[in-house]
Order: structure tokens, then C-alpha cells, then sequence
């Protein structure tokens, strides 16, 4: 599963961004926001990350809005759900067709909502920085990982906090994540995952240390008959919690 294409690092083209990678989520664009299409894994696990996500930005900046990066926002799942929090949202993708459904989706909904498209080093060069920055599913699609995560790093405010979500590299995340989902029950499109590109959780946690930031918390995400629930297996799918 990836929300989106991915970016990040000094150079995109060279180093982060994989231009088949946006190729490949730009043709899902047309259906993205179909719950029954090909992105309805991330349909049904959204009420649950987002929920972890907004328990944690609530703790740390209490009820007031803030200002929210979700870089790699693919047609704007998360993004629009933490605006209809009352969040001022930016999505940012390097995939320009998937921008174009998140913006026609958003339309007349009144939200604090924008979208762009283009690389996060464009939000670097103009100063920008943000409270709170998302990177949901992105980083095992990324070509330079490390160089994605300074990236964030530089994107967020002091005191900020840097929310991924990703996919283990284990042996029970080969079988279900990549060969049951892809193959098997056919709920995501064939050739979506690398398993090889999975990172553990201690893998990213050295990372987010290298790039400056630190790992508060973290959770695992496992389907279930009732949806998606937040718990401890980090097996698979899980997400974190970095502070700047």
C-alpha cells in the first residue's frame, strides 16, 4: 500500500524520487477514491491511523489546529481527513495525476485544504516548515530513504512531529502484505510492493536518529472483521511517532 509517490532528498530526481513508482500510482489516479477499487486497503485502514495520528497531535498541541505537511499524499486519503479535523493541510506529490483527483475530490468542501504538485526540496528551498509532517505509506517506495527522512527532518519545526507509516520486512509482511495482497486476494495491483524495500522498525528508527529526530512511539495496524485497529504487532503494517 503507498498514498503516494514519494520524495525527498538534495536532488528528488536522483536521489528519492522514483519515477516509476509516480508512474504507477499516477495511472491508479481515476480510482483512488473508490472504496471498493484498487486503493481500498488504505480506504479501510485510514479511520485507524488517522485516529493515532490526531490522538498524538492533540497531546502535543492540544485543541487548536495546526498546520500539517502530508507529503507523499497520493489523492489526498489522509490529508482531506485530517482537514476535516479542522487542520490547514498542504498534500504534496510528485505524481501530478493523483493531485489533480485529490483537488476535484476536495472541491466545494470548504476544508483548509491545498494541494500541490511537486518535490518536498521545493518546500526546502522557499523556508517553508510545518508542526506536524506525514509521510503515510512513502518511504518503501522511495529510492534514498535516508536522504527522504533528512528531508523531513528539515521540514519540520523544532519541537514538531513527524508522523510514517510503512511495511515490516519480515516473512509474515512477505506472505500477507505483498504475496496475499497482490496475488492471492488481488486487493492491491501486482508489483505495488518491494519487499526488499520494507524497513523494520529498529531499521527506522537508526535512520530517524541519523536524520535528527527521535522515535516517541509506535504502533502496529492489523486488519480485521470490524476494521482496522491500532495494537502492538508491528509485524506488518505499522506506524510511528518522531519528534523533532
Amino acid at each position: 500500500m503507498q498514498e503516494g509517490a514519494g520524495q525527498g532528498g538534495a536532488d528528488a530526481t536522483a536521489m528519492s524520487v522514483d519515477a516509476a513508482e509516480v508512474a504507477r500510482f499516477d495511472a491508479l489516479a481515476a480510482r483512488w477514491w473508490d472504496p471498493a477499487g484498487p486503493m481500498r486497503p488504505l480506504h479501510r485502514m485510514n479511520p485507524a491511523r488517522i485516529g493515532w495520528i490526531e490522538a498524538r497531535i492533540r497531546r502535543r498541541f492540544g485543541a487548536a489546529p495546526v498546520r500539517v505537511l502530508d507529503l507523499g499524499c497520493g489523492a489526498g486519503l489522509a490529508a482531506e481527513a485530517l482537514a476535516r479535523q479542522g487542520h490547514t493541510v498542504l498534500g504534496l506529490d510528485a505524481a501530478g495525476a493523483a493531485i489533480e483527483a485529490a483537488r476535484a475530490h476536495a472541491a466545494g468542501r470548504g476544508l483548509n485544504l491545498d494541494y500541490r504538485a511537486g518535490t518536498a526540496e521545493a518546500l526546502v528551498a522557499e523556508g517553508q516548515r510545518f508542526p506536524v509532517v506525514l509521510a503515510l505509506e512513502v518511504i518503501e517506495h522511495v529510492a534514498d530513504a535516508a536522504a527522504f527522512l533528512a528531508t523531513l527532518a528539515r521540514l519540520v519545526e523544532p519541537g514538531g512531529l513527524v508522523f510514517l507509516s510503512t511495511l515490516n520486512r519480515t516473512r509474515r509482511a512477505f506472505l500477507f502484505a505483498k504475496l496475499g495482497a497482490e496475488y492471492v486476494l488481488r486487493l492491491l495491483p501486482a508489483g505495488t510492493h518491494d519487499w526488499r524495500r520494507f524497513v523494520t522498525p529498529a531499521e527506522l528508527a537508526a535512520a530517524l536518529a541519523a536524520a535528527g529526530l527521535r522515535l516517541a512511539d509506535s504502533a502496529g495496524l492489523t486488519p480485521g472483521p470490524g476494521g482496522w485497529r491500532v495494537g502492538r504487532d508491528l509485524a506488518v503494517n505499522y506506524i510511528v511517532c518522531a519528534e523533532a
